[in-house]
């Protein structure tokens, strides 16, 4: 590989996301007796899968290819063009304190807020970066997740957006005019939903397993509202999806409405928590599964946007599997050659759904293009 190509991806992380903990608030029963603490708190969304992923990195030598950055907290006013001032407090005033839990078991640990904005931070400088041509691509290892996050509420183990902080940002500082968000955690995107479903000047797009998390979130009929009607999309899994139905999902669903919108950038939201043997989910994705994706929206973004593109962590709670999961994704952004073989690649292709059972998850998203085809745009 050349060394021009070595420097057109970013990775930006910090050590102390990984440090990010729900104290001794995070179990949903008291701790002690025969209910030993876990790790980062008890909170299955720990350390150790971001971290083993970085960790595999310098192992391989795939980090010695990228423009690897840290970058401040994001700044308050930044913070508050997603969030309510009285949030934002209440989440300070508790970090500064002992931390706690706002609500929608989503605790935290003292000084929660300021990692939760250098996470922010971190999805924030990726997309400006990439933003000012600095770098064609990039990914952000953020910690805590986002993507549940609502306006005045933290959800699910995310305690401010980061993806919609990110793209305000650049909306205000005028670098784009349209966003498009690809969400691919298994989990419905629902707090990127309601910060922008009244609006057209972001695109927001979710694949995930149907009732999941949250229960009765992501409906394939909720396409957005007023302004922003026609510009949310949800895309509902059936359980044991495998990889020949997202990718069916990402060819008839996802390129076509992002050719449509016509983004000056693309943001991917992207969880590994789909993977066949992650703890939250029932789905058979692989490494091979978000290798593909990444690639397929990279063609999208050198066409529609100049290939400006940024992919930011989102779920995954296996720790033997996120780290290859991640491995492709980043190799496939920096167009490496370096391979990390994943161990448990050919468990999951002995598990992928029987063709009758393929064929079945096939129709129901052709089902779901009938739909969006309607109404798109």
């Amino acid at each position: 590989m050349n060394s021009v190509a070595k420097r057109q991806t970013g990775f930006w992380w910090d050590e102390k996301c990984f440090w990010h903990s729900g104290g001794n608030f995070a179990f949903l029963m008291p701790v002690g007796g025969l209910v030993q603490p876990l790790s980062a708190g008890g909170l299955p969304e720990n350390p150790e899968t971001k971290r083993r992923l970085k960790n595999l990195l310098h192992v391989t030598g795939l980090i010695q290819e990228l423009s690897v950055s840290s970058t401040p907290l994001a700044t308050e006013e930044e913070l508050r063009r997603v969030h309510s001032a009285t949030y934002l407090k209440a989440f300070k005033g508790l970090s500064d304190d002992k931390g706690g839990d706002l609500g929608e078991h989503t605790p935290f640990g003292p000084g929660g807020y300021e990692i939760a904005a250098l996470s922010a931070g971190l999805a924030t400088a990726a997309l400006r970066d990439v933003l000012s041509g600095n770098q064609k691509n990039a990914y952000a290892l953020s910690r805590p997740p986002g993507h549940h996050c609502l306006p005045d509420k933290p959800m699910g183990y995310c305690l401010l957006a980061n993806i919609a902080i990110a793209a305000e940002a650049a909306i205000a500082e005028k670098r784009v005019e349209r966003v498009a968000i690809i969400d691919w955690d298994v989990h419905h995107g629902n707090g990127t939903e309601a910060i922008f479903y009244d609006r057209s000047d972001v695109l927001t797009i979710s694949l995930h397993q149907e009732n999941n998390y949250p229960r009765e979130s992501g409906n394939i009929h909720h396409r957005g509202r007023g302004d922003g009607e026609g510009y949310n999309i949800n895309i509902p899994m059936v359980p044991g999806t495998g990889h020949r139905g997202y990718i069916h999902a990402f060819e008839h669903i996802v390129l076509p409405a992002l050719r449509a919108y016509q983004p000056n950038a693309i943001v991917v939201a992207c969880g590994f928590d789909a993977s066949g043997v992650d703890p939250l989910s029932r789905m058979l994705a692989s490494s091979t599964t978000f290798a593909e994706m990444t690639r397929m929206t990279m063609q999208a973004a050198d066409y529609l946007c100049c290939g400006r593109l940024v992919l930011v962590h989102e779920g995954g709670y296996s720790e033997a599997h996120v780290p290859f999961c991640g491995h492709a994704v980043i190799a496939a952004l920096a167009g490496s050659d370096i391979v990390a073989p994943d161990p448990l690649e050919v468990r999951l292709d002995f598990q992928q759904p029987n063709p009758e059972l393929t064929a079945y998850q096939l129709s129901l998203i052709d089902r779901m293009v009938e739909v969006f085809a309607k109404k798109l745009y």
